[in-house]
């Protein structure tokens, strides 16, 4: 069931003059969408709203925007903090949001909630779908260049829909009253899958290349060592295709994808067709995210990952 959008966030909204608009760190296209689009209709409401982000704008959809985006403003009089796509601490970066009044509105589970007002609905399909929720309740419509970025978050976040299942009208209702206000979806898409660099489809192959299955083919394994990044650039990175196109093998259930980030740090990736709780898998490593689609950064090499990893997978497959 949907969560409405609660009287305390309007309040919070309504109540404040100058606001510093967050989301986590590594952002993607539902995360600046929103972040964008929250920032506009506060200026429309007389308000001061400045986007912030810790980075890095690696993802190759989402690097045009970073140009949008500011440092953290130097007077903190009457300043208030909304995030966007994410509601831990630990994912927004070094921002010094400690003593100011603080809302979250995030679709993700796990983690250390943070704010004084939060807005959690597991069930939504994006942050970019609350956002536009968040317009409905402050009796506002999104203008065109709003309703753009609401659709790209939405869009990134539900894989261009593929990852609906029967409960997802209301999400497609969402995406005609975007497109009804100006948002096109052929542009859309092709500002989420265009532009690619030929290193990116060689990267893809590279990591496909050296896929290890487990438990008899259900889960899908795969690494990006420093040595790729190196070779290929980071700008390469398509994670999403990686998932699309391991989640397309017969009998898979979940797929995991580890990148060593540095000497002593990974990140990873996991994501999974049905039953499996991916979420709950990346909160026992400090992370979290949805049930089908979840990630952590945790300390440790590709190597001693793996094999953490295949443990924590072990009872799903019992």
């Amino acid at each position: 069931m949907l969560v409405p959008v609660p009287q305390e966030l309007i309040n919070f909204i309504h109540n404040g003059k100058k606001f510093v608009v967050l989301g986590h760190e590594e952002p993607d296209g539902d995360c600046v969408g929103s972040q964008l689009a929250i920032c506009s209709l506060l200026k429309r409401l007389g308000k001061e709203a400045f986007p912030c982000s810790a980075g890095p704008f690696n993802r190759n959809e989402v690097k045009s925007y970073e140009r949008y985006f500011y440092p953290w403003p130097e007077c903190r009089e009457e300043l208030r903090v909304l995030i966007m796509d994410c509601s831990n601490r630990e994912r927004i970066g070094d921002f010094p949001i400690e003593g100011l009044p603080v809302a979250a509105v995030d679709h993700h589970s796990g983690g250390n909630l943070w704010g004084e007002v939060l807005y959690l609905n597991p069930q939504a399909s994006s942050v970019a779908f609350m956002t536009e929720m968040i317009f409905t309740a402050l009796g506002e419509k999104p203008t065109t260049e709003e309703a753009e970025l609401l659709l790209f978050g939405l869009c990134t976040d539900t894989g261009f829909f593929r990852h609906l299942t029967e409960t997802g009208a209301e999400t497609f209702n969402t995406a005609a009253r975007l497109t009804a206000a100006g948002a096109s979806p052929k542009k859309t898409f092709v500002s989420i899958n265009g532009g690619r660099v030929l290193k990116s489809r060689l990267l893809m192959g590279n990591i496909l290349a050296k896929t290890r299955s487990y438990f008899d083919g259900r889960l899908l394994l795969s690494d990006e060592t420093i040595e790729d990044a190196e070779k290929f650039g980071m700008e390469s990175r398509d994670s999403d295709m990686i998932y699309q196109l391991l989640q397309s093998v017969e009998g898979v259930e979940a797929m995991a994808l580890i990148r060593q980030e540095n000497s002593e740090e990974c990140t990873m990736g996991l994501r999974s067709r049905d039953k499996i709780d991916v979420a709950a898998i990346a909160k026992s490593f400090g992370g979290g995210g949805h049930k089908n689609a979840a990630g952590a950064k945790v300390r440790g090499t590709v190597a001693d990952l793996e094999k953490e990893l295949t443990a924590a997978f072990a009872p799903w497959f019992a």
